[in-house]
């Protein structure tokens, strides 16, 4: 049985797209051309499985193909997207084996003629996911100046519907708490779909009423992409959508118009939000945090951290960041003091004047992270100076422990001694008494089993940290 693998969070690929680029003569020999690519590896290790991610398109020549059967067996289970097999030196066509193998697993094969180089393979991927970032960024841009346009019209809410439909090429609605259509633009869907989105805008009303912050959940219907958001406000209105695809940059694009509708659709504000609104506004045009605070509440100011499910925790202040879902920041005045909460984890930072609430929110940060290695409910930031005093020593153990359990005593040694000679390869493998190749190979396993980029000098601190620790 295979274990997941992470697959990056960054735009991905058709193999269609990459065939279709003539200058590389790629031809597909078996499977389908819609799988998606998230990356390019090169590979001629007789089983390359230890070193793959998921989602690649694995390129090889073959040097140490001796089992077929076997190599795509693993390559399918390591998650590959893709197999591309470069013709000569090795072999002059690709073996018939791996050929039926591949087909039998449902792994596309490509045939990479002699004249195109592996590099200039990958170079064509990167550069094809650069475009597709560069199109979804476009896009969003477009989208959010276009909806931004919409809500200063005179009749604001259907024009950002409108807007918002066009976008995504889709149907936007509005639902009211009773289930009844507020305001709607767009093409029409399919009954049974509308039926699922008003059965998807009810999941938010029903745990809206239950105290859930559930912001946002999707599904599918007959084809049919579906998707709804809470909107902020007294009116507790739903904003729904259908569309035919689910594109990169939809739910960005969703969330602005979230965001717009939920001001033009609240209602009229009492003294404290017409407060909060003045601070807003004011730090929007430039005033100092210090000068805009006393409008918020009595300093000093505590910032708090909070991860977990279920109804957050009531901190007693509505100046709350619910943008991460199964995450809250609030920020509470004087005399508000958090208490541990069932489900959730808190870090709570040193009590601020304003112009230091940047520092608390990263005492916050950490104080959560503390919490959450020593398994606690809440941890307070530490006031003693020094790393001493950032971690307890209990907590500081525990962390290492978490960190660390995926490796073995050999490669936790080397490890050990590789970061403590700032990764010279040489040099670890004349203390540790073993080949350089050795050396490369156990931290690429490290790097791969604590899923952790070693060439990241905040990853490689971390880790020697938790390596002191234990």
């Amino acid at each position: 049985m295979s274990e997941a693998k992470p697959t990056p969070p960054g735009p991905v690929i058709p193999l269609s797209a990459l065939l279709a680029r003539e200058d590389l003569g790629l031809r597909l020999i078996a499977g389908s051309p819609e799988a998606e690519l998230h990356w390019v590896h090169t590979s001629e290790m007789a089983d390359p499985y230890p070193y793959l991610l998921g989602g690649e398109l694995l390129l090889t020549a073959g040097v140490q193909l001796t089992d077929p059967e076997r190599y795509v067996g693993r390559v399918v289970a390591a998650g590959a997207a893709a197999l591309g097999f470069g013709v000569t030196p090795v072999y002059d066509t690709v073996p018939d084996a791996l050929v039926a193998a591949c087909a039998r697993h449902g792994l596309p094969l490509l045939e990479v003629p002699p004249r195109t180089p592996f590099t200039a393979v990958g170079r064509a991927v990167w550069r094809l996911m650069a475009q597709a970032r560069h199109h979804e960024l476009r896009r969003v841009t477009e989208a959010q100046q276009s909806l931004a346009t919409a809500a200063a019209r005179p009749d604001p809410v259907p024009a950002v519907l409108h807007a918002l439909a066009s976008r995504l090429s889709g149907r936007a609605a509005l639902y009211a708490p009773d289930g009844t259509e507020y305001a709607a633009a767009g093409r029409p869907v399919e009954p049974g779909a509308r039926e699922a989105l008003e059965r998807l805008a009810g999941v938010l009303r029903a745990g809206r009423g239950t105290g859930s912050r559930a912001a946002s959940a999707t599904d599918t219907s007959g084809g049919v992409h579906l998707a709804a958001y809470a909107l902020g406000g007294d009116l507790r209105l739903t904003l729904a959508l259908a569309t035919a695809r689910r594109e990169p940059g939809d739910h960005t694009i969703a969330g602005v118009a979230v965001v717009l509708l939920s001001l033009l659709t609240a209602p009229h504000q009492g003294a404290d939000e017409a407060a909060r609104s003045t601070a807003l506004v004011r730090l929007l045009l430039g005033a100092a945090p210090a000068d805009v605070a006393p409008l918020l509440g009595e300093a000093p100011w505590t910032v708090v951290h909070a991860r977990g499910e279920g109804p957050p925790p009531p901190l007693g202040t509505p100046l709350l960041d619910l943008g991460e879902p199964g995450a809250v920041r609030a920020l509470l005045p004087a005399g508000r003091e958090p208490a541990p909460h069932p489900g959730w984890t808190l870090g709570v930072s040193a009590p601020a004047a304003p112009d230091g609430l940047g520092e608390a929110d990263l005492q916050a940060a950490r104080a959560l992270r503390r919490a959450e290695a020593g398994h606690v409910p809440l941890a307070r930031h530490h006031r003693e100076a020094g790393l001493a005093g950032l971690v307890a020593p209990e907590e500081a153990a525990a962390y290492a422990r978490t960190v660390l359990d995926p490796l073995s005593e050999p490669l936790t040694e080397t490890l050990r001694v590789w970061l403590s000679l700032h990764g010279s390869w040489d040099r670890t493998a004349t203390a540790l008494g073993v080949h350089r190749n050795t050396v490369r190979q156990r931290i690429a396993r490290c790097a791969a089993l604590l899923d952790a980029d070693l060439d990241d000098a905040e990853v490689r601190m971390e880790l020697w940290f938790a390596l002191r620790w234990r």
